[in-house]
């Protein structure tokens, strides 16, 4: 009995002896040789994972980075969060000068805060707002507009994102969003949408996305775009960054040069404008506001 034993367990070293060379071999055989250069190119990305760049997570930006340097290709990706540093260093390890990207930054394209919009019913359903999209069911009456549930916020990986209570929307912060777009993405009803900072963080983008004529538009909310066309007839002659179609107006950045111009006109004030922006007097209010001359006695 001893002597099977002793046999089956020395056949089971044979073969686990075996399978270990056959294996080891088999690695060598087909071992990838990973360039050294991809683990230096990651230090510099922030490891995040959102997928913002369009490659599986930042060790695969990374080897797309690599990748593209090696073939000597002109069109180097990177992420939409570097800075111009970290581009350069991401440059000087690759041994290819990365080229320089517009600064961007996430906006939210809806101005229907609880004030500004109507409500239509109470919404108890799963706080997610692609479930509430997908049953057309939201407790604003606008039926484009941010259904206040938080998809973008907790889709973030950089907490740029969080939800004011007092308006129901969205808000930014500049300075922690690193315009990957999975906000966007993530935003049932595009309300969303990554746009260049602008010279002196200058930025005029129209505030909503609703599309329905204007007695409709304005009886959901006071803030909608009612497709007046005011705004175009005000931008400069030269710059026409101003298109309306579908009752909605909207803003080209690649055009446009944040005059303020259109927001000034704007009826509803649906244009929003990350600067002051002064509404210039007319003539018979300037008239109806001086004070009565004195009468001489």
């Amino acid at each position: 009995m001893d002597g099977v034993i002793l046999y089956s367990v020395l056949i089971l070293g044979i073969i686990a002896v075996a399978a270990a060379v056959i294996l080891f071999l088999t690695a060598k055989k087909f071992k990838v040789e990973e360039d050294p250069r991809i683990d230096e190119v990651l230090e510099f990305l922030p490891g995040a994972n959102c997928g913002g760049c369009g490659f599986p997570g930042c060790r695969g930006l990374a080897e797309g980075i690599v990748k593209a340097a090696t073939a000597g290709s002109s069109d180097i990706p990177c992420c939409p969060g570097c800075n111009a540093e970290t581009r350069k260093k991401i440059g000087e390890v690759i041994g290819l000068a990365m080229q320089e990207s517009v600064p961007k930054v996430a906006v939210v394209r809806c101005g229907g805060t609880l004030e500004k919009t109507t409500r239509k019913s109470d919404y108890d359903g799963p706080a997610n707002c692609a479930v509430a999209a997908s049953l057309f069911i939201g407790e604003k009456g606008c039926p484009y507009g941010c259904l206040g549930l938080g998809d973008c916020v907790s889709a973030c990986a950089f907490g740029a994102l969080s939800m004011d209570k007092t308006t129901g929307l969205p808000v930014v912060d500049e300075e922690k969003c690193t315009s990957c777009g999975v906000c966007a993405k993530k935003c049932p009803r595009k309300l969303i949408e990554i746009r260049p900072k602008g010279r002196n963080g200058r930025r005029v983008f129209v505030g909503c996305r609703n599309t329905d004529k204007a007695p409709a538009a304005m009886s959901v909310c006071k803030a909608a775009c009612i497709g007046c066309g005011k705004c175009a007839k005000e931008c400069p002659e030269k710059v026409q960054a101003i298109t309306v179609e579908n009752f909605l107006a909207y803003i080209d950045p690649a055009k446009c040069i944040a005059c303020g111009k259109c927001a000034a006109a704007c009826p509803t004030h649906a244009i929003k404008a990350t600067f002051e922006i002064k509404v210039a007097e007319k003539p018979a209010e300037a008239k109806a506001a001086a004070p009565a001359p004195e009468e001489k006695a």
